[in-house]
């Protein structure tokens, strides 16, 4: 008997269209998902750097809420004499208020905001001094303190905004990058009159003003304006 071999139908093999209509659709899947982690990467990576701007900018706020929050009366010695300590103008601002020990040395210190270019950029910097005669008068590694009425910066613009000096007692910290709007105003009694209004500096006052407003934005990201009531001084 003669046996005859029988292929079924549906062993059929692959034509080499077939083959390549399947390599064309892989091909084209491959793509769409190669383009679409791309695409999320990018808006992932979008999204953390607008989430650090914005961190950066809550961070600057409650810091000078919890400072300004703080102000003491305070005077300091320059040139032999005492005077007041809290001053400030459109784009620099300076008071005393406490520290804590995770800065360098806890007590109070004489705190100051203002606006400096750098290679970066304008950069938000704070500059401090422990408030002690000997850190006031400043040292061969930090500069001396002086009045923002003097219309001087001391040897500031030579240091560098970040660093430590004293064991702490001065320092410089940058506290945000490329900032674009920094004013600042303020809301009190001024010497001579009677009623309180709205200035654009505070310089060698004998009150400190009720409130102070802050402008600030970065070249990437706005902020509300920040208004700050200082407390009650004797």
């Amino acid at each position: 008997m003669k046996h005859r071999s029988r292929v079924g139908h549906g062993a059929r093999g692959f034509t080499l269209i077939e083959m390549v209509i399947a390599l064309a659709i892989i091909g084209l899947i491959s793509l769409l998902l190669f383009s679409g982690l791309r695409l999320g990467s990018r808006s992932w990576e979008t999204v953390e750097r607008v989430s650090s701007q914005i961190s950066d900018l809550r961070l600057v706020d409650g810091f000078l809420r919890r400072t300004l929050g703080q102000v003491r009366t305070a005077n300091a010695t320059f040139e032999g004499t005492s005077i007041p300590v809290f001053g400030g103008d459109a784009t620099r601002l300076e008071f005393v208020a406490p520290l804590s020990a995770n800065v360098g040395i806890s007590g109070l210190y004489i705190l100051r905001f203002a606006l400096e270019e750098q290679a970066s950029g304008p950069v938000l910097v704070m500059t401090r001094w422990y408030l002690h005669p000997e850190v006031v008068e400043g040292g061969d590694e930090f500069p001396p303190w002086e009045p923002i009425a003097q219309e001087g910066l001391g040897a500031l613009g030579d240091s560098p905004p970040n660093m430590d000096a004293l064991g702490g007692a001065f320092g410089r910290t940058q506290l945000l990058e490329r900032v674009s709007v920094f004013e600042i105003s303020y809301y009190g009694q001024s010497d001579g009159n009677t009623q309180p209004q709205w200035h654009e500096e505070w310089v060698e006052q004998s009150l400190t003003p009720l409130l102070v407003e802050i402008r600030l934005a970065t070249e990437t990201q706005s902020w509300p304006n920040l208004l700050f009531a200082l407390p009650a001084q004797p």
